[in-house]
């Protein structure tokens, strides 16, 4: 996949994260889309790294998606760990 392909991957593993995780963000959604768009490259590259799978070419691929979206959630949770977040 190129770059912008993983950009856009990571703008919707963002969004998705978002929803699995809903709540104020301290930093809003520009902070939260770009922790998306970096998760989803740690995702990929944990993915390929220590679960020896792949990442595929193809944009739509599910465990592409999979790894983008968990790599976002795992970087919102430590984002809320480190800087707080509130529930109202």
């Amino acid at each position: 996949m190129s770059f912008v392909a993983w950009i856009v991957l990571g703008l919707v593993a963002g969004a998705l994260a978002k929803l699995l995780l809903p709540g104020r963000d301290p930093g809003g959604l520009v902070v939260t889309t770009l922790i998306g768009i970096a998760g989803s490259f740690v995702g990929g590259w944990i993915s390929s790294r220590f679960l020896h799978r792949e990442v595929t070419t193809q944009f739509f691929d599910l465990a592409t998606w999979a790894s983008a979206i968990g790599g976002a959630l795992v970087l919102l949770i430590l984002y809320r760990l480190v800087f707080g977040h509130s529930r109202s």
